[in-house]
């Protein structure tokens, strides 16, 4: 891979733990991530995203998973991720998503992959962003 670590975003995560195709690209994306395949940078805000967003009643209800697998899974999550507590930046295009921007410019050569077009739309400086088909495509088949 040319990138020195990933930042999974919470909308990656939730889409391919959602889908039922293994090979679509948000479930090759989970399933790297889950097997330490390659190397991805997590936050204590970031895991915390995942959490809620998870554990969120109409979310659960999809998914089917307990409180419990959830953690579970998240803890497989962080033990195979490098986790930064970047120094806090501004500047993404909703406030709330700040925390990728730290997380990106905090790691040189680090890539964003995200569904949100808004983030994809508008990178922070010197920073890449990729749709999670156009990352996929640079794992391991």
């Amino acid at each position: 891979m040319k990138y020195a670590a990933a930042i999974i975003d919470t909308n990656v995560v939730i889409a391919g733990l959602l889908t039922g195709n293994a090979g679509s690209p948000t479930a090759r994306i989970l399933d790297g991530m889950h097997k330490g395949a390659f190397p991805f940078l997590v936050s204590t805000a970031l895991l915390a995203e995942y959490r809620k967003v998870l554990l969120r009643k109409k979310i659960r209800a999809l998914h089917g998973l307990s409180e419990r697998d959830v953690d579970v899974l998240l803890t497989v999550i962080a033990i195979n991720a490098i986790v930064r507590e970047p120094e806090a930046r501004a500047g993404a295009p909703d406030a709330k998503d700040n925390h990728l921007w730290s997380l990106l410019q905090g790691q040189a050569n680090s890539v964003l992959v995200t569904g949100d077009l808004a983030l994809a739309k508008s990178p922070p400086e010197k920073s890449t962003v990729l749709q999670p088909r156009e990352f996929a495509a640079l794992l391991p088949a």
